[in-house]
């Protein structure tokens, strides 16, 4: 998988420069046929029988929640590259970091201050005033959408309720349709008709898998729906913009990770840029990586710098030692400095905003971090 591909070229890149505290390191990868059950089943073979010394965390919410409270109660660190379901993260762990930047509950702040840093400059004008907002019915996108309409979440097995206040209520963009689909599902034609008939200005798109985005980016083509603005959860991988070609042009998507964004991280001690992952990824894959690939990549310099910087793997040290993480001496990864609050989600992250133009993945907003940045493609052109 791209997510194997992600650990293992930074696994051969440490033992490249000698391993970690003198060993070479061995990466053990098992497909959990993103099954609950058998992601617990894994984990706990990993600590009891593999005798692993530190675990590098599965994708999506609904597997990492039953797989981190394994690793708790083992009193092994936990690092997430993809579990953002607000749930995972209000439970009190104190074995678990997000090498995301945000929990999904909180991921519509960044689409929402991009609407408003352009809406400010001319390119958007008139000002969005109507949204669409259709999603998966899925533990990430649900979380997705209660944090861009407001509400309440429920974390199980305790009585903690977290309120959520939404983030489209200030901005007076109102929500004229919203719609749950089941997943798995095929009826595309019947929802791009709904939102359609809905005549928003934007639609938002919480989806769990490119798949998804790819079949309702089609579906919208087909009956003639172009919105001004397209946000989506997923589409930033190069499948997207290759399986539906014009179709992507103009869609915006929130990103982990992006090319341009030149960040400086460290890997066997010395500085490891994003370039010299793009560049190295390249030749010895045969192909660019995209962020499925980063994310890991960025995770296992984390997890590295935790057992460097306790000199041992006593994972219990490593989790205090990544929780005593501040500004002036963060963890540096090639998706940039990461220091966690007591719950283990990144402090002062905002997702980094892309957009396909013309079949290239440009990255539109936070302006100002990076040199690179080009103005948002507004409204969407036309199919």
């Amino acid at each position: 998988s791209k997510h194997g591909d992600g650990y293992q070229f930074c696994v051969d890149e440490i033992n490249a420069r000698g391993g970690i505290l003198g060993r070479p390191v061995e990466l053990l990868v098992e497909d959990n046929r993103s099954d609950p059950e058998v992601t617990v089943s894994q984990v706990e073979r990993q600590i009891e029988v593999e005798g692993a010394d530190a675990l590098l965390g599965t994708f999506s919410s609904l597997l990492t929640f039953p797989a981190s409270t394994v690793a708790n109660q083992a009193d092994m660190m936990y690092p997430i590259p993809s579990g953002a379901a607000l749930r995972i993260w209000e439970r009190g762990f104190d074995n678990i970091f997000y090498f995301q930047q945000n929990a999904a509950e909180l991921i519509g702040f960044s689409p929402v201050s991009m609407i408003e840093y352009y809406t400010g400059t001319g390119v958007i004008d008139p000002p969005i005033s109507t949204v669409a907002i259709v999603h998966a019915d899925d533990f990430f996108a649900n979380a997705i959408v209660t944090g861009l309409v407001g509400g309440e979440v429920a974390i199980p097995d305790s009585d903690v309720v977290v309120a959520v206040d939404g983030y489209l209520e200030p901005t007076g963009i109102e929500v004229v349709y919203q719609e749950q689909w089941p997943v798995p599902f095929t009826d595309w034609l019947t929802l791009a008709n709904s939102v359609k008939n809905s005549g928003a200005d934007m639609v938002a798109v919480a989806v769990t898998s490119p798949d998804e985005a790819i079949s309702l980016m089609n579906a919208f083509a087909t009956v003639q729906y172009n919105p001004k603005l397209v946000w989506l959860s997923q589409g930033a991988q190069s499948e997207f913009q290759e399986t539906l070609g014009d179709v992507a042009n103009g869609a915006t998507i929130h990103s982990a990770w992006h090319p341009l964004a030149d960040w400086e991280g460290v890997l066997g001690g010395e500085v490891y840029t994003n370039t010299d992952f793009i560049e190295g990824f390249t030749e010895a894959f045969g192909r660019a990586p995209d962020e499925d690939e980063a994310i890991p990549f960025s995770l296992c310099q984390g997890v590295e710098q935790a057992i460097l910087g306790v000199g041992s793997t006593d994972n219990v040290a490593m989790s205090e030692w990544m929780h005593a993480r501040t500004p002036d001496d963060p963890v540096k990864t090639i998706l940039g400095n990461w220091v966690w609050d007591e719950r283990g989600l990144p402090i002062d992250r905002s997702m980094i905003m892309v957009q396909w133009q013309d079949g290239e993945l440009k990255f539109v907003y936070p302006v100002g971090e990076f040199p690179g940045t080009v103005d948002l493609v507004y409204p969407k052109p036309e199919f």
